[in-house]
């Protein structure tokens, strides 16, 4: 079986349980076994603090973390420099990409950057 990748905003519609949560919840629940870009864990980190309780922060890293983190080492960062000019990917999606790739698992997102790439499970943004 394939491993599975929640990009920030996917992880971000769970916690605001949007309606794309209907496609993410349930790759959620394969936590511990979920792969968690180090990247992916600063971004939601960062919106979780800026819009919730410090308390919810803390829940949803420590969530993030009971996955299989992977730091970016200098191969991902290489990888992610390809990617970034190949697919014109901002910096952060580049990293979460070439995890993606390296690790031969499946993204699943809603950031339309993302839309159309190998590997890759799209759902466009859906309004509350």
């Amino acid at each position: 079986m394939k491993p599975d990748i929640l990009d920030s905003s996917a992880w971000l519609e769970c916690l605001e349980n949007g309606p794309n949560t209907v496609h993410f919840g349930p790759i959620l629940f394969k936590l511990p076994d979920l792969i968690v870009p180090s990247v992916v864990i600063t971004e939601v980190r960062k919106v979780a603090l800026n819009q919730r309780p410090p308390e919810k922060a803390e829940e949803v890293t420590r969530s993030m973390l009971s996955g299989i983190l992977v730091n970016i080492d200098g191969e991902i960062a290489a990888s992610a420099a390809d990617l970034f000019i190949k697919y014109k990917l901002p910096l952060a999606d580049s990293l979460i990409y070439a995890v993606t790739l390296a690790h031969k698992a499946t993204l699943w997102t809603q950031d339309d950057d993302f839309e159309g790439l190998p590997n890759v499970k799209y759902f466009p943004k859906k309004k509350s």
